[in-house]
């Protein structure tokens, strides 16, 4: 059976930080992240979308975390075909994806700033996600192809946010599509009644690592503010939906990373603890079966989820106020 470790999309979301979730004491950068990484295994690293990653910081993140601590890094928005503003560039460089020049450039400095997690054996993978209008078809072939070219060896995930890919009759391609490469099919929940919803499909497609990223289920995804798309309160009816689906993938993959992106105020944090709780199966909504017709795996064998003792949820749920009203510089655009 592989490990279930659950985190959050960002340690230092402005909301998160502005919630009070971070006691008095450790509210600066090495605090926060002590802090986070005592009560979680696994955080996503979401301000490497927006400006690429440096080898200090990365040199630093892994000083202050405990042994088995892992990050998922989210590519760099230019290795992803989203537009780039041109103050994250390097110097002199243009934010033009389609420049060869560029890209190696911005390819090699993406590169050395994640070595020393990878060095370190702290880089739980690097997160591709793609953005809606990247579609199936021979262009989208040969970006992944070069994608795996550019990143042998890496530990690879792959979100598509286009919701054809994972179409009945489209599905089986694109899990050979990501299989030939080694890369992580990443399941998602969100809103399902949209045009855009992305169906929960669970594929495994790499025997090494699955990824869940829980984005909130508001009606405004990709049409609101920030804080309108992501406010959304798990509750435990909602997350027992997954049980059985994150332990079907923890029995054929090394290891299942299962991160909470409905970052408005702590609201990604408390569901965090909610699904580690459920899966160590303190509470009676574990042994609730799948509705999307898999079976729940439960007795001996079944995997505990990573994390210290959560601390008692609050009872609300549903769309939760945002606990900050500006958005952290690092959360503009992607989820």
């Amino acid at each position: 059976m592989g490990e279930i470790l659950v985190g959050t999309c960002s340690w230092t979301d402005r909301a998160l930080v502005g919630s009070g979730w971070y006691p008095v004491g450790r509210r600066d950068a090495e605090g926060r992240l002590r802090h986070y990484s005592e009560r979680f295994p696994v955080v996503e690293v979401d301000a490497s979308y927006y400006a690429l990653p440096g080898e200090r910081n990365s040199l630093l993140w892994a000083e202050r975390t405990p042994d088995g601590f892992v990050f998922d890094v989210k590519a760099f928005s230019l290795l992803t075909g989203h537009p780039t503003r041109e103050s994250a560039m390097p110097e002199g460089l243009p934010a033009d994806h389609r420049d060869p020049a560029v890209l190696d450039e911005v390819w090699d400095r993406f590169r050395a700033g994640i070595e020393p997690l990878r060095r370190a054996g702290r880089l739980g993978s690097v997160l591709f996600q793609f953005p809606p209008w990247f579609r199936p078809g021979e262009r989208a072939e040969s970006f992944l192809r070069e994608c795996a070219e550019r990143t042998d060896g890496w530990p690879l995930a792959v979100e598509f946010r286009h919701p054809s890919w994972w179409e009945p009759g489209r599905a089986g391609a694109t899990c050979s599509l990501l299989a030939r490469y080694g890369m992580a099919a990443v399941a998602v929940d969100m809103i399902q009644t949209l045009p855009s919803s992305v169906p929960p499909v669970t594929p495994v497609t790499s025997p090494r690592l699955s990824v869940v990223r829980f984005h909130g289920r508001s009606s405004a995804w990709g049409t609101g503010s920030k804080e309108d798309r992501f406010r959304w309160e798990y509750g435990e009816d909602e997350l027992a939906e997954w049980l059985p689906r994150v332990r079907r993938l923890a029995e054929r993959t090394e290891r299942v990373h299962v991160l909470f992106n409905n970052c408005c105020g702590d609201a990604a944090v408390r569901a965090a603890e909610r699904m580690t709780r459920l899966l160590d199966g303190d509470a009676p909504a574990a042994d609730r079966a799948d509705p999307g017709g898999l079976e729940g795996l439960e007795g001996p064998g079944v995997p505990r989820a990573r994390s210290a003792p959560a601390s008692t949820p609050s009872p609300d749920r549903r769309p939760t106020p945002a606990r900050s009203s500006s958005s952290s510089s690092s959360r503009r655009g992607a989820g």
